[in-house]
């Protein structure tokens, strides 16, 4: 019996920490552009707001150019969720931009705007769709691409890689994009929308419980677009049901998102969480809340789906319907009838979502961090990753270093150290990406992305290879703590070189945060940056 459990719980554990991977993954490559998003969504809740009160009209030419600033990431969304899904996962991110460019491109646009018929690839069938604004089908696209990218550098000759690599890529996943991934997600759209009016047929309360505890995670894989012509095919026969009974969704986020404010500590996600609200509220566009919280803590996810099932079953139960086509928000209540039995529904989602994580709070145990961790980096948030420190000696930081692409960050975050050993070690398991010919300095992306550059000394690139001693090579696997180059200190410095020795991460748009050490000295393979994601 006790075998059994044991093998049971080895299971959970290896489909737990698949899961924790693939949310990891979304939440990465959403990190980058929480902030564009928050801009963006900011300036879509003023235009709401003037709309309201009429002090802009929707045919004037500052709206149409403030909504072309609010709307541009959202429509450009492929491109950008291309870019840095592919950094995350190792790959090129400018050729995942250029993906998910392909599926926007005016040729191909132009052939969905005009519904043209008989569209082939190499003679295979096209089914032509709209991808502005979408997600599924780049998710997998790009995830292929890196795979397809890891399997290239492995046969392709380095020299040839630069141009050799792209072109195989974009040529074989830009059409099985168009042929494949892109018709998976409107063929699954489908079966969705068949499954929604089959339910509505039955049960309002069913199909509300149902679309409430559902829609935010459909958002997240950019399946709700399927449901949208349902919607719209209702508002021309009267109205619509569909739309109250997933408002409680939304607002059942912004309860999550208040929960999450009133309730951590963390100034980070103070900050994430209360920028949220703003465009999530008066605008409905509750994307920074979904990829900046929703993915990075499955607490929530039970949360939202709790209180978006109880509103979306009120909404259901009672009848109410859409008079037109608009994104959840406050301002858009009155499209809504009737309109307090819309509240009851939406606010009931909200309070729930709040009281819940309020008293059960945002973070599981897997979310945790150790009171060690909150001890020194000043932080209870999700650990993604951990860069030991790859050389021995005095901590410093970054800004006191007399070399200014370093000491203002250009390169990137991290942390300096005063090498008290002429050896340094890898501070992570992954590949050499880079090794300069005069082996002082030495880059390594690690198996979860992380791109840490290493740099011996100030202006040390002058020595031209002395006192330096590589022992890997460009493109070689290495472990934690495998030696990667030696030097001789006392020999550097009396040349009249400074060895304090730079330990970036250049890819840090990529986090959330970047957090160096705050010990003053530091062993090799301690802890020495925690990066957060």
């Amino acid at each position: 019996m006790n075998a059994i459990n044991t093998s049971k719980d080895v299971a959970e554990e290896k489909q737990e920490t698949v899961m924790n991977k693939i949310l990891g993954v979304i939440s990465g490559s959403f990190a980058p552009i929480l902030g564009v998003l928050a801009g963006s969504g900011l300036i879509s809740a003023l235009l709401s707001i003037l709309l309201t009160l009429g002090w802009l009209s929707p045919k004037s030419g500052t709206f149409a150019i403030l909504s072309a600033a609010g709307h541009a990431i959202f429509y450009f969304f492929p491109v950008f969720l291309g870019i840095t899904l592919a950094t995350k996962l190792g790959a090129n991110g400018y050729v995942g931009g250029a993906i998910g460019a392909a599926l926007l491109e005016p040729h191909y646009t132009d052939l969905v705007a005009s519904k043209a018929q008989n569209v082939d690839f190499l003679g295979i069938p096209v089914i032509l769709a709209n991808y502005s604004s979408t997600v599924f089908p780049i998710l997998i696209a790009v995830s292929i691409y890196a795979v397809l990218d890891k399997f290239l550098k492995k046969v392709i000759y380095k020299d040839l890689q630069m141009f050799l690599n792209p072109l195989i890529s974009l040529a074989i996943i830009v059409p099985l994009t168009v042929l494949v991934f892109g018709p998976f997600g409107t063929y699954v759209g489908g079966g969705l929308a068949f499954v929604i009016k089959f339910l509505s047929a039955k049960s309002g309360i069913l199909t509300g419980a149902v679309l409430g505890a559902a829609w935010s995670f459909l958002t997240i894989l950019g399946l709700h677009w399927a449901v949208v012509p349902i919607m719209i095919a209702n508002l021309a026969t009267g109205g619509d049901p569909i739309s109250p009974m997933v408002a409680a969704a939304p607002f059942a986020q912004i309860g999550m998102g208040l929960g999450v404010l009133l309730k951590t500590r963390d100034r980070d996600l103070k900050t994430l969480a209360g920028s949220g609200l703003i465009p999530s509220a008066l605008a409905g566009t509750t994307e920074i809340i979904t990829y900046g919280i929703l993915v990075r803590y499955k607490r929530t996810m039970v949360i939202v789906a709790i209180a978006g099932a109880i509103g979306g079953a009120i909404n259901g139960a009672f009848g109410v319907k859409g008079t037109a086509f608009a994104l959840p928000s406050f301002l858009s209540i009155p499209v809504f009838t009737p309109i307090g039995l819309y509240l009851i529904g939406t606010i009931v989602a909200l309070i729930i979502a709040l009281v819940l994580t309020l008293v059960i709070g945002y973070e599981g145990k897997n979310n945790a961090e150790s009171a060690k961790t909150i001890k020194e980096f000043g932080l209870a948030d999700v650990k993604r990753e951990t860069i030991i420190s790859p050389l021995s000696g005095e901590v410093i930081p970054l800004s006191k270093i007399e070399d200014p692409l370093f000491s203002t960050e250009v390169v990137g975050k991290g942390i300096v150290i005063e090498p008290s050993k002429g050896e340094v070690v890898s501070p992570v398991d992954g590949r050499v990406t880079t090794l300069f010919p005069t082996d002082h300095a030495i880059g390594i992306t690690s198996e979860d992305g992380a791109e840490i550059l290493i740099y011996v000394g100030v202006d040390t690139i002058n020595l031209n290879g002395q006192f330096f001693t590589a022992h890997v090579k460009q493109w070689d696997t290495v472990k934690k703590g495998d030696l990667l180059i030696q030097f001789d200190i006392e020999r550097i410095k009396a040349a009249g070189y400074d060895v304090k020795t730079p330990v970036v991460i250049t890819n840090s748009g990529q986090y959330l945060d970047v957090i160096p050490t705050k010990d003053v000295s530091v062993e090799m393979k301690d802890e020495l940056i925690r990066l957060i994601v």
